[in-house]
């Protein structure tokens, strides 16, 4: 059940973010390429890059073999849904965020195969066969098909698109609400016990999770709604496809699923006051002069 919640609330998440991308929010990919560039690089490949760093570290190579492919799966997988719902509440701006997202999904097809490949040269993993045709494959099934379809209708069917996006919007973080409650009550009694017993694994994904919210902040521009969003996108990873990838690559493991679930827990936490001094920030500048 677990999985086809999964990829169903990924399917959804996606066809929604296709409905909703609006023709002008494209106009910013031609004004603003560098950003965009900038973005996709923090987020696909310096993220997972300096996860593999600190992974090496020697204080870091007491951790379970289970908690690091977690930790691992997490910076490989970019651009999460939760990024436009957190945008949109936080000051961000949420059609940069979607375009963002829509880039990131693209990008994942190259980026997860290459840099999983990257992950098993260094670290010497076996029994992990995530070749490059069928990460792709999954990527673009779970993630670039639906969005794809989106798009589609938002181009030849506009009328039906702006009838569809606010149930699919509401489906959408539904499902995704679904999901994230039905794997906690399924993994809570193991939960506690794991994070008790994996502190500096905790410790470790608080420090990836503010390394990747600078790398953002830096990588964007002086507007505050736009390294806000920047920052979210970079730091925001898909648990859903990490979880695909752990159900599939890793069913005998279920630490590894423990590990993601932490992630994105620890990821919510460290953003708060992120987030919270980019609104006073925000606040504490000048309004606009009316021409």
């Amino acid at each position: 059940m677990a999985m086809v919640l999964i990829k169903l609330t990924l399917f959804t998440v996606m066809f929604a973010l296709g409905l909703g991308l609006q023709g002008h929010a494209l106009q910013q990919l031609r004004q603003r390429p560098a950003l965009f560039v900038r973005t996709l690089i923090g987020s696909c490949l310096l993220v997972p890059l300096v996860a593999l760093v600190v992974l090496k570290i020697p204080i870091t190579m007491g951790l379970s073999e289970p908690v690091r492919f977690g930790i691992g799966l997490m910076a490989l997988c970019p651009s999460a849904p939760l990024t436009l719902r957190k945008a949109g509440k936080s000051g961000g701006n949420r059609e940069l965020a979607a375009l963002l997202q829509v880039l990131a999904v693209l990008a994942a097809i190259i980026s997860i195969p290459l840099l999983a490949d990257l992950f098993r040269v260094v670290y010497g993993i076996e029994g992990w066969d995530l070749r490059h045709f069928d990460v792709a494959l999954q990527v673009a099934i779970a993630q670039v098909l639906p969005l794809l379809l989106g798009l589609g209708v938002r181009r030849w069917r506009p009328q039906l698109a702006g009838r569809l996006l606010g149930p699919l919007d509401r489906l959408a973080n539904l499902l995704l609400l679904l999901l994230i409650v039905v794997i906690l009550i399924k993994a809570a009694p193991a939960l506690a016990p794991f994070a008790a017993t994996n502190l500096p694994a905790l410790g470790l994904m608080a420090a990836l999770v503010a390394a990747s919210l600078a790398i953002g902040w830096l990588l964007a521009g002086p507007d505050p709604a736009e390294s806000t969003t920047v920052a979210l996108v970079t730091s925001m990873r898909n648990p859903g496809l990490a979880l695909l990838f752990a159900s599939l690559h890793a069913p005998g493991e279920p630490a590894v699923k423990l590990a993601i679930l932490c992630y994105l827990l620890v990821t919510v936490i460290v953003s708060i006051p992120f987030l919270r001094l980019q609104k006073r920030r925000a606040a504490s500048l000048p309004a606009p002069v009316e021409p």
